[in-house]
This record gives structure tokens, sequence and C-alpha cells, in this order.
């Protein structure tokens, strides 16, 4: 399988198989399309790892189905039958609105929602629920002061355990790509809404 071969092996005193088995906190940012599609790909391989997973979607509205939420509750529903794979969760964490903060309603009920939410995830880290985490679309709360991006970092450097998280969307606050294992940036080259086309179902949802 391919694993690669590190540039640099820092003096730290671990062993390969200890490095090679410290949880990951990756962040998926940029203004570039493709950002939360790569995270659900990184966890349908953790279900085939037999990692148990957790999605918890912050913006974008609470009634949007996106097909990856369907094809992993889909993937869930094989674990709960065959015993293949692992367990898998969804929820849209608050009420759901557009990463757009003008479009964002009553910003309060919002911030609140977004408060809430993540202290049930930073719960969950601190029991060790899921072994996979994707924080969708987090870094707009963050971006907006809804919730402390310090307390954020400070609980994901603590969790407990093998807990990997991906944390999703653009504009992510400099203190948390700092933290983070690995950091991807999306760059937008060309997208077909600069030819005036919408979204479309296989390709955006």
């Amino acid at each position: 399988m391919p694993q690669g071969v590190p540039e640099n092996v820092p003096n730290d005193g671990l062993t390969t198989r200890q490095r090679r088995n410290t949880p990951v906190l990756a962040v998926h940012t940029g203004d570039g399309k493709g950002k939360s599609t790569a995270a659900f790909g990184m966890a349908m391989r953790a279900w085939n790892a037999g990692l148990s997973v957790g999605v918890f979607q912050f913006v974008k509205s609470a009634k949007w189905r996106v097909g990856e939420e369907s094809a992993l509750l889909a993937l869930g529903e094989v674990h709960a039958a065959t015993g293949k794979g692992a367990p898998v969760e969804w929820h849209k964490m608050g009420q759901g609105w557009s990463w757009l903060r003008a479009n964002a309603g009553d910003a309060d009920d919002h911030a609140a929602a977004a408060a809430a939410g993540w202290a049930e995830i930073a719960r969950r880290l601190t029991e060790q629920t899921h072994d996979f985490y994707v924080l969708d679309e987090f870094t707009y709360p963050l971006d907006w002061g809804w919730v402390d991006t310090d307390a954020v970092v400070a609980a994901l450097a603590a969790r407990p355990g093998r807990q990997h998280v991906v944390i999703t969307g653009r504009r992510a606050p400099r203190a948390l790509v700092d933290a983070a294992d690995l950091v991807t940036e999306m760059r937008k080259i060309a997208h077909p809404m600069d030819q005036g086309r919408k979204g479309q179902k296989g390709i955006e949802w």
C-alpha cells in the first residue's frame, strides 16, 4: 500500500509505528470547490478501515440532504446489517444557514446554535465517541466569532485516543491552520457558475 516516505524524521523519541498512529487534524479551506467532497471521501475510507464516523454539518440548509449524506448513512446501514465497516452518524448542527453571512438571518440565534453544536462535539471528543469526525463548514462560525477559535484549537489538541478530525470551509483561522497536521487549500481556476450555470444534481449535491 502507498504509505509514502517522510522527507524529514523528527527527533521526538517516537517509533515509526507511534508516529504513524498519531491522530490527524486536517483542514480543507480555500475558495475552490471540493473541500467537503474530499472530507467525505476520507470518511468513506475511514469507514472501510473500521473507524466509526461522525459527520457534523454547521452550514448549509438543515433541509438540504447532500448526496454524501445518503451514501454515508447507507454505509452505516450496511454495518448494522453485516458488521462490515463501522457505525456512521450524521448531524446538522444548528439551524442551517448560508456561508454568506448577509443571508444568515438572526445572527444571535445562529451563533447560539453554533456554540451549542460545538459543545456537543467537544463532549464527544472527550468521551471518544467516534474515531473519525467531519466538521463540515465549521470554519464559518469560527471566522464570524460565533465559536471561539482558541477554545476549539485547545480542545482538539487535548483530544484523547486516536480521533481523527477533518474541518472544512473557507477562511480557516490562522490558529486552526497552524495547529493542523494536514492543510489543503482549494484554489478556484474555473467554475460553471462563472458562466452563469447553477449547481446541478450529481455534481453539487
